[in-house]
């Protein structure tokens, strides 16, 4: 069975951007699957997402999240108490899903992930999107709990922990580089153009990514938010990123 999964916790992102994801991933999903969220909110979501607690992770207090919550997607209770099996494909909340996202699911590997553009030459992913096997790559969480300030101290983030884990067994893969297109990156137009010109979708792209300071409303009205890049609206956002 193929698995989207996607989490939320706190109130950063509100139920609209699972129902939003949803049923963009309906739409450009071919076949069958079944949609997770792990969340410690379900008021609001949609009947067609089957909602589950985040397994536990204790963080130390005072700490920075950094998304180190993302890894407990390698957690057992995933298949042990959620009774989930099967391929997953996670997704940030805050993805915007343009074109059919079937091969994700189609291409061979154990583990995918995202090159990070930002300095491709290291090996770090980017965990907006990546692809595993339920119930695999349990070690991956277990080395981060067994010494947590140890991987903090060398690892900025947990997609950079991930990422050299995974590297060192061999079993680090990345998707096609034009599947997953920056926004902030790829569809701003240079500046000073995009002074004049609208932000687009890049050939090849499936799913557009929102890092650092734009959201898909963001991005939608305009809002730069202190972007090194001026952006104009991108009006064609409200076709992809709706229910």
């Amino acid at each position: 069975m193929r698995h989207i999964i996607c989490m939320k916790w706190g109130t950063k992102y509100g139920p609209e951007y699972v129902n939003r994801l949803y049923a963009m991933v309906r739409r450009h999903l071919k076949g069958e699957f079944k949609f997770v969220c792990l969340t410690d909110r379900t008021e609001g979501i949609r009947a067609e997402v089957k909602c589950f607690p985040i397994p536990e992770l204790t963080l130390p207090n005072g700490e920075p999240e950094r998304g180190w919550k993302k890894l407990t997607t390698f957690s057992p209770a995933l298949v042990n108490d959620y009774g989930l099996r099967g391929t997953a494909l996670f997704l940030d909340l805050d993805v915007v899903i343009v074109d059919d996202i079937t091969p994700f699911f189609e291409v061979p590997g154990d583990f995918l992930i995202i090159h990070d553009w930002k300095r491709p030459w290291r090996i770090t992913g980017n965990s907006s999107v990546y692809r595993w096997e339920l119930g695999a790559h349990q070690d991956v969480l277990t080395e981060f709990v067994a010494d947590q300030a140890k991987a903090k101290a060398e690892f900025r983030n947990e997609q950079a922990f991930l990422s050299a884990v995974l590297h060192r067994q061999g079993k680090l893969q990345y998707w096609d580089a034009s599947w997953c297109a920056s926004y902030k990156y790829h569809c701003i137009p240079a500046w000073p153009t995009s002074y004049w010109r609208d932000p687009f979708i890049p050939d090849g792209a499936r799913i557009l990514i929102f890092h650092g300071v734009m959201n898909p409303p963001d991005a939608l009205a305009g809002r730069s938010n202190g972007n090194w890049r001026h952006a104009r609206p991108a009006r064609w956002i409200a076709d992809h990123w709706r229910e």
